[in-house]
C-alpha cells in the first residue's frame, strides 16, 4: 500500500471476535466490509462452518445496501475454535451468549491469553459491565459496546463506561469505531444502559396487547410505524433480535432492577419454548420461511 509523504494513517486494527451467533457474524460482516482482518471464534465447529456463508451472504447485501465504503477490499476471515486466536488481536470483540455467567467466564480466559493493554469489549445488551470487569485480572480493560443487529446497517453504537474502565481501552474502542466509521455514543452502566432498557419493556408490552387479544402482531406494529414512527414496528423488531435473546435480556433486567415490567411475558416465553426465535429460526412473531 502506498501512503502519501506524511499522511497519518490509523492504526491497524486485527479483531478476534468471540461466537458465531447472529451478532458474532454481523460484527464480522461490519469489519470485514471496512477491511479489517477477523479471526471468528466459536467452540462449535460446524456453526462456525455456517457462519462462513452467512458472512458472504451478508457481505454482499451490505455492499449492495450500500453500507460499506467503496474501494476497499474485504478484509481476511480466519475461524477457530480456539481462544488462543485472541492472543495476537488488538480488540477483542466478545458476542456469545446473554448469560453473565458465560460472558465472565469466555472474557477471564481470553484476558489471560491477550498482551496487557488490548482492549476486551463485550458486545452486551443488559448485563453490566463491571459486573462482568471482576473476572478479570485488568478490569480496566473491559469496555461495553452494544452494536444493534444488523451491526453493518446501523451507524450508532452504544458504548458503555464501567467504573473501572480506563482511559486506554476507551481510546481504543473509539479508534476502533471510527474505523469502522460508527458514531459512539457514551453511557453510564447499569443494567440495560438506555437501548435494552426502553427498547425491551416496549417490546415486552407489545407482546402482552398480542397476548391480552387486544390486537394482532400485525396491528401492534402497523400502528407503532404508522402513528408513532417506529422503523418496523416492536415485534418485528423482536424476530430480528431473536426472542431467546430478548427473554434472557428482559430476565436480565427484571433480576437487577426488580422492575415487574420486565418479566418476560408468558407469550414471549411459549415461543421461546416452541423454537420460534425469529428471522433466525424462521418464524417468530411472523413467518419468514
Amino acid at each position: 500500500m502506498t501512503t502519501a509523504p506524511h499522511d497519518e494513517s490509523p492504526p491497524r486494527h486485527a479483531l478476534t471476535v468471540l461466537g458465531a451467533g447472529v451478532m458474532g457474524v454481523g460484527i464480522t460482516v461490519l469489519a470485514l466490509g471496512h477491511g479489517l482482518p477477523v479471526h471468528l471464534v466459536d467452540v462449535d465447529r460446524e456453526l462456525l462452518d455456517q457462519a462462513g456463508d452467512r458472512i458472504d451472504g451478508e457481505l454482499r447485501l451490505a455492499e449492495l445496501m450500500g453500507a460499506l465504503p467503496p474501494g476497499i477490499s474485504p478484509g481476511e476471515l480466519v475461524t477457530g475454535t480456539s481462544l488462543k486466536a485472541a492472543a495476537g488481536a488488538t480488540a477483542v470483540i466478545e458476542a456469545v451468549t446473554e448469560n453473565a455467567a458465560t460472558k465472565a467466564a469466555v472474557l477471564s480466559e481470553v484476558s489471560a491469553l491477550v498482551r496487557p493493554g488490548t482492549p476486551l469489549i463485550t458486545n452486551t445488551s443488559s448485563i453490566p459491565v463491571d459486573e462482568l470487569a471482576g473476572a478479570l485480572e485488568r478490569p480496566e480493560e473491559l469496555v461495553g459496546t452494544h452494536f444493534m443487529n444488523p451491526p453493518y446497517l446501523i451507524g450508532t453504537a452504544e458504548v458503555v463506561r464501567g467504573p473501572r474502565t480506563g482511559e486506554p481501552a476507551m481510546a481504543a474502542v473509539t479508534s476502533l469505531l471510527a474505523a469502522l466509521r460508527r458514531r459512539a455514543v457514551v453511557v453510564r452502566d447499569a443494567p440495560g444502559f438506555v437501548t435494552s432498557r426502553i427498547l425491551h419493556p416496549m417490546i415486552n408490552d407489545a407482546a402482552r396487547v398480542v397476548e391480552e387479544g387486544t390486537a394482532t402482531a400485525e396491528a401492534v406494529d402497523a400502528l407503532m410505524q404508522g402513528c408513532l414512527g417506529h422503523p418496523t414496528g416492536p415485534l418485528r423488531t423482536a424476530d430480528l433480535i431473536g426472542i431467546d435473546n430478548l427473554v434472557d435480556s428482559l430476565r436480565v433486567l427484571h433480576e437487577r432492577t426488580g422492575d415487574d415490567g420486565c418479566r418476560p411475558s408468558e407469550l414471549l416465553v411459549r415461543l421461546v419454548r416452541e423454537g420460534r426465535l425469529g428471522r433466525k429460526s424462521g418464524r417468530g412473531f411472523y413467518d419468514y420461511t
